[in-house]
């Protein structure tokens, strides 16, 4: 994994991991997921205040991973699924160590059901 130029490629990297890390504002993702969504209708499967909902937003927008638009006066939120990408992107570079993790373990526990048997 090469580091230089890692920061200009990734500015947002920990803003996103960091907004990805609550459950609500996973759970607020993939609500919008399925298309763009007022703050209310966001708040409406939800044990907290809007206030509290408008907070989560903002961290989201924050790290890039929505966008609110200005509707009259609805500011409607929508995923901005290119920031997610470069989470994902950053994640694939690790595929290639937890696959052979995975295969290792696999022939690990082949070893020991033989030896079993």
């Amino acid at each position: 994994m090469e580091h230089i130029g890692y920061i200009e490629r990734q500015p947002n990297l920990d803003a996103v991991f960091a907004a990805l890390a609550d459950p609500t504002r996973r759970a607020i993702l993939s609500r919008l997921a399925g298309g763009q969504a007022s703050v209310n209708e966001i708040a409406a499967p939800f044990a907290i205040s809007q206030p509290a909902v408008s907070r989560h937003l903002k961290v989201l927008e924050r790290a890039g991973l929505i966008e609110r638009d200005v509707d009259e006066q609805r500011r409607p939120a929508m995923l901005k699924a290119e920031t997610m990408a470069a989470a994902v992107e950053w994640l694939t570079e690790f595929k290639a160590f937890w696959e052979t993790s995975f295969d290792q373990l696999d022939d690990i526990l082949i070893r020991i059901q033989t030896t079993k048997e």
